[in-house]
């Protein structure tokens, strides 16, 4: 298995730290891992041809899950739908993140704020409600009991998406046979009681949920913990593409990001599944600078032209003021890093 966790989900923005802000309040995204400013030179194809200046920051929740990956044009206007998103739009439409006590979560959020959708129950039985944040994206809370470090919350990070596609059976050759998502939860098609918060969710839809036996390693897969992808097909319309005529990186979903373990043999991999890299930031196999941090990413295409990230990380800052940074070229790639010293990225809280 070359997929250690669900890295980040990226999340175009008009306003990055607006945006951190309210991320950080509501879902407990709040330690830095790293924050850059620079121009995005690896992008062209996703970029008009032309290299762009961004701001972005991944962060993250220590109680576990995937971070986010909040990123905005510096100097672009960011270009947002001209359309209203409805369920099933191709692309990354809604963005899963995970809570312990989905009931005691719900009641913390309605204090906070008001676009959130009440508790109704998953196709599968589990409790869940829709978050429909001030910048236009939508959330799903779905119940997990995992912890990576207990901080007293019932929030936690990213644990997958759901994601428009056109064709189940198509998607699967990219979600399955190369992810290793080898467990169908539920493969049910209908009116869903629990898509009537979101826009269009009084339409008939099929939905497959996905997730996987195998544990997976890697130096941060036990802070990712599990995570779950929910593709859904429109049966009564045409959806639309949700980044048709946008750039990567304008409002909404840019992506979804994996962690790899060993990318040169994933990359052979994707290639002979017929989903080779349309951006590959080191060709030749060596490191990208990023700033504070540095590895190696890559992106595909699904089926439908949604954007997947991929990276394997070489080094990330624990604190810099004291140059203290995490060299994981220096170690064995499956075995997951000590709970300790990922502890310690607490130290890169952000106060608001």
């Amino acid at each position: 298995m070359y997929i250690s966790g669900i890295q980040q989900i990226g999340i175009g923005t008009a306003n990055l730290y607006e945006s951190w802000k309210w991320y950080a309040n509501i879902f407990g995204m709040n330690i830095r891992i790293l924050e850059d400013d620079t121009v995005a030179k690896q992008m062209l194809r996703y970029t008009g041809n032309e290299p762009q200046k961004r701001h972005a920051a991944i962060a993250i929740n220590m109680q576990g899950g995937g971070g986010f990956e909040i990123w905005q044009y510096s100097e672009r206007k960011p270009k947002s739908l001209d359309f209203e998103l409805q369920i099933a739009d191709l692309g990354v439409y809604c963005a899963k993140v995970k809570s312990r006590n989905v009931r005691l979560f719900h009641e913390e959020v309605q204090k906070k704020y008001a676009q959130i959708s009440p508790i109704y129950v998953t196709p599968d039985g589990a409790p869940t409600f829709y978050i429909l944040d001030p910048f236009g994206n939508y959330f799903q809370v779905v119940e997990d009991a995992y912890i990576f470090v207990d901080c007293k919350q019932n929030n936690g990070g990213c644990i997958g998406a759901q994601i428009g596609v056109t064709d189940i059976e198509k998607a699967l050759t990219l979600y399955c046979d190369v992810f290793g998502y080898d467990i169908v939860v539920y493969d049910k098609s209908g009116v869903f009681e629990d898509f009537a918060f979101m826009h269009g969710g009084d339409q008939k839809y099929r939905r497959v949920l996905l997730k996987y036996s195998e544990k997976r390693g890697g130096a941060f897969s036990e802070l990712f913990g599990s995570d779950q992808l929910e593709l859904v097909v429109a049966l009564d319309r045409t959806p639309k593409k949700l980044y048709e005529g946008r750039y990567w990186g304008d409002p909404g979903f840019i992506q979804i990001c994996f962690d790899i373990i060993d990318m040169k043999a994933f990359k052979q991999l994707c290639a002979e599944k017929g989903f080779p890299f349309t951006v590959d930031s080191c060709p030749s196999g060596e490191t990208f600078d990023m700033g504070d941090a540095a590895g190696h990413f890559a992106y595909t295409e699904d089926p439908d032209g949604t954007l997947i990230e991929f990276v394997e990380t070489h080094k990330i800052p624990v604190l810099k003021k004291l140059n203290w940074y995490i060299n994981l070229q220096k170690r064995n790639k499956r075995k997951p890093l000590p709970k300790l010293l990922l502890r310690a990225l607490s130290f890169n809280k952000v106060k608001f």
